[in-house]
């Protein structure tokens, strides 16, 4: 999607503001003895009670209304009677639709007490989020996301799930440009426009680098392989001449 008015600018504000406040909301609730299906309740109301509706929900049939990714799980994990324990790692993934519009964010919370390396893993995380998002600007080469992401990821000794990409949305979840590398891809050729709407989101690693499915009885949670704990932070944001327009902020 392209921002083509004020309009449009504004309700993909509006449903950014409130998949970022769902998935604060939730992570303030985090804490041993809480269900990840208990999590997802709380997201769910602060969303439909806002006029907004799950996306995984209503465009995948997904079983729950959030992802919820725990430990050894790196994506799409469903909510449901697991209970977080102290030192868990915590993916939240909030996407939702409301008026026409899509908006998407999601960050890992690590449950004290936990390692220290897990702690690193966390801020690194988010800084590997930060060091793409700096690489945004309309009339930048999409690359240059991904190849700032993969030297801040090798200087720290980390490694990147290199088959998870950031994605256009707005007018759907998963909208063009299709698969944008948060890790260096040298067939990446795309330019960014002016008003294009898509996500940044780094899946950064203690050694995995590849998503992997389970057992059959879950068609959905994806696991690192070689496991190893994964961090995913991400928002959603606009290319402007300025830089990056950021939509998921809660406030």
């Amino acid at each position: 999607m392209v921002i083509s008015s004020e309009d449009e600018l504004d309700k993909l504000k509006a449903i950014g503001r409130l998949c970022a406040q769902a998935m604060e909301t939730m992570a303030k609730s985090l804490e041993p003895g809480i269900t990840t299906k208990e999590l997802d309740d709380i997201g769910r109301k602060l969303l439909e009670d806002n006029g907004a509706q799950s996306a995984p929900e209503t465009c995948y049939q997904f079983p729950g209304a959030t992802c919820i990714s725990v430990n050894e799980e790196v994506a799409h994990g469903i909510p449901g009677g697991r209970v977080i324990k102290a030192g868990d790692l915590v993916n939240i993934d909030v996407s939702a639709v409301k008026d026409g519009f899509f908006g998407d964010c999601g960050a890992s919370y690590a449950v004290p007490p936990v390692r220290r390396e897990i702690e690193k893993l966390c801020r690194d995380g988010k800084r590997a989020l930060w060091t793409g998002l700096q690489q945004v600007k309309a009339g930048a080469p999409i690359a240059g996301i991904g190849n700032s992401i993969g030297a801040f990821a090798k200087k720290n000794r980390y490694t990147l799930i290199t088959n998870l990409s950031s994605h256009g949305i707005g007018l759907t979840l998963h909208d063009e440009p299709k698969e944008i590398p948060t890790w260096p891809e040298k067939s990446e050729r795309r330019i960014m426009e002016e008003g294009l709407v898509f996500t940044v989101e780094p899946f950064l690693s203690l050694g995995g680098t590849w998503a992997e499915d389970g057992d059959n009885d879950d068609p959905w949670t994806l696991y690192s392989d070689p496991n190893a704990p994964t961090v995913q932070y991400e928002h959603t944001i606009v290319a402007t001449k300025n830089g990056p327009l950021i939509l998921t902020l809660a406030n």
